[in-house]
């Protein structure tokens, strides 16, 4: 699962690829660890935190949330990263696992 839930809503871990020639969001990748991370990847340049908030306002739109309800809490200069999205776990829950089983 690429999520837990929270009391606050769930906490999203997103494996970011920004300089993309497309905004996307789908599919599992899974680290050495066995960790599995949500794929997403932004147009925006990795500097001066463009590509997060890039990741922030897609994360938005596909949550059907507003972009002060993603919060990003680590990972900020890293690829891989931990995300707190606001709302009902269970109905967000149920999106991250649509979004896990989506590919390209």
């Amino acid at each position: 699962m690429v999520y837990d839930q929270i009391t606050e809503g769930i906490l999203l871990r997103v494996r970011l690829s920004p300089n993309s020639s497309c905004c996307y969001c789908g599919g599992i990748w899974v680290n050495a660890e066995g960790t599995e991370y949500l794929k997403a990847s932004v147009t925006e340049v990795p500097e001066k935190g463009k590509a997060n908030a890039a990741l922030v306002r897609l994360l938005a739109k596909q949550f059907k949330v507003a972009k002060s309800a993603v919060d990003l809490i680590s990972g900020e200069t890293d690829r891989c990263k931990k995300l707190v999205v606001s709302g009902d776990s269970v109905k967000l829950g149920a999106v991250a696992e649509e979004l896990s089983q989506k590919e390209r």
